[in-house]
């Protein structure tokens, strides 16, 4: 009898005479974590019945009594009274018992022409679909951040930095709109890898395709796709779409946690370029006063996880034969650990951007330092004197190095001083030495002039729109 019964939830049951090992039933169980593709395996279901009504492999009588199960159960899931048990190991036998506790064994159709291989591709590819259009909103509010931002910091001065090293004065809405165009190119990036995996591998049953006569053109259209999948292989066995998936993923957490960095980075002395709110700063339960950029650092933490999620899917699917293997199993905690964290993430940099608030004086008087005009100084001997610029280069260092030795900045320099390194150098040189003169000279396309600032955030305002 107890054979009997466990034959009865294993779907293989009939080619097997012996129970299956406790051990393997909890390794094989997969239903902690995937139940939560209970709504797209409902979805998929409803459509591969109408489909199977429609070509007339089912009766529409046997088909109607399926779609009032499914509708029933979906019901049940979402208002927590259906029963999980990990003696049926996935969502997929959780579904097909609990329809057969409901209708009886015309539950048993509804598997025709299906096998689940393409019933998992299916879900995940829808899962993955919604997922980023989640994700996809939630990097638009960034955005959206970043240029109210900017637009309260067009004119604030400060230090631009090559090797964590003073390089030439910007302003701090430049430096903000260059992470509006790392995330808006994470939104394309996104947009692309939905576009891709949109096709339906439903139909392609356990590997070769069935010999029912189905439709799966209905199917894919159904279920909000844009093709069949051409090959019932391919159908089954392809991850690439959910490798892309957590790709996209550690590509945007990368970008959080550089931005994450520069927010440690400016809240701490003698930075102190910006101050965050009480509601994303921390305390210390020793040390009073302190305000720690926690959020931060555990955004710049949590992409390393996105990025080990990336590395198990593609260590995972680098040694498997076609088509499916129970490797493939693994996939969807990867996947859902990603968005997971991501979301999270995202939600967490909306709301540090949201409650920066920039010091800039002090900000200004970085710019002023570790001879910030330099560059402007190279320029402005290329221009009035007409030197070759690798000269221009070896006076502004000849220069420099006067200002290092009596520390002085270059505006400090007089005239007099300048004239005994360059008799040609007049007091118009002195123009290019202000922090301020040398930002709004940047009028170069993408420059960090206010002007072109204004101009940028306009063009950003109609590209998020």
């Amino acid at each position: 009898m107890a054979d009997k019964e466990n034959k009865k939830k294993l779907m293989w049951g009939g080619r097997f005479t012996e129970n299956q090992d406790t051990v393997l039933s909890k390794i094989n169980s997969s239903i902690d974590f995937d139940k939560r593709l209970y709504k797209q395996d409902l979805n998929a279901s409803v459509a591969h019945c109408e489909m199977l009504m429609q070509q007339k492999i089912i009766t529409a009588q046997d088909g109607k009594k399926i779609l009032i199960g499914l509708s029933q159960i979906l019901d049940e899931i979402e208002n927590s009274n259906f029963k999980f048990s990990n003696d049926l190991e996935d969502i997929h036998t959780h579904i097909e018992s609990r329809l057969s506790e409901i209708i009886g064994d015309t539950a048993g159709r509804l598997h025709t022409a299906r096998s689940r291989n393409d019933q998992v591709a299916t879900d995940l590819r829808l899962w993955i679909r919604q997922s980023i259009d989640d994700i996809q909103i939630l990097i638009k509010e960034i955005l959206k951040s970043l240029i109210k931002q900017a637009e309260n910091n067009i004119e604030t001065i400060m230090p631009g930095f090559t090797h964590l090293q003073t390089a030439q004065p910007i302003t701090f809405a430049h430096h903000l709109l260059a992470y509006f165009e790392m995330f808006n190119r994470d939104i394309s990036r996104f947009q692309n890898c939905k576009d891709i995996l949109n096709e339906s591998p439903l139909g392609s049953g356990a590997i070769a395709g069935t010999a029912f006569n189905i439709d799966r053109n209905y199917t894919s259209r159904k279920l909000g796709f844009e093709r069949p999948m051409m090959n019932s292989i391919d159908g089954v066995s392809s991850r690439d779409f959910a490798v892309e998936f957590i790709s996209c993923c550690s590509i945007n957490s990368m970008h959080l946690s550089r931005l994450s960095e520069e927010i440690v980075i400016w809240m701490s002395e003698p930075f102190s370029f910006i101050k965050l709110s009480d509601s994303f700063s921390t305390g210390s339960s020793m040390l009073p006063q302190k305000r720690n950029p926690d959020a931060a650092e555990l955004v710049r933490a949590k992409s390393g996880r996105i990025i080990g999620d990336l590395n198990t899917l593609l260590i995972m699917l680098k040694g498997l034969p076609l088509a499916y293997s129970k490797d493939l199993q693994e996939d969807k905690e990867a996947v859902f650990d990603a968005y997971d964290t991501l979301k999270i993430c995202l939600i967490a940099m909306k709301g540090m951007i949201d409650n920066i608030s920039a010091n800039k004086e002090k900000m200004l008087h970085y710019a002023k330092g570790g001879f910030s005009t330099a560059t402007d100084l190279a320029d402005w001997l290329v221009i009035n004197l007409n030197l070759p610029f690798r000269d221009a280069h070896e006076t502004t260092g000849r220069i420099i190095r006067l200002a290092e030795k009596s520390n002085r900045t270059l505006g400090e320099i007089s005239l007099e001083e300048l004239i005994k390194i360059n008799p040609k150098i007049d007091e118009s040189i002195k123009d290019v030495l202000s922090v301020e003169n040398s930002v709004y000279s940047k009028c170069s396309f993408g420059g960090a002039s206010p002007k072109k600032i204004k101009e940028a955030l306009v063009l950003a305002k109609e590209r998020i729109e």
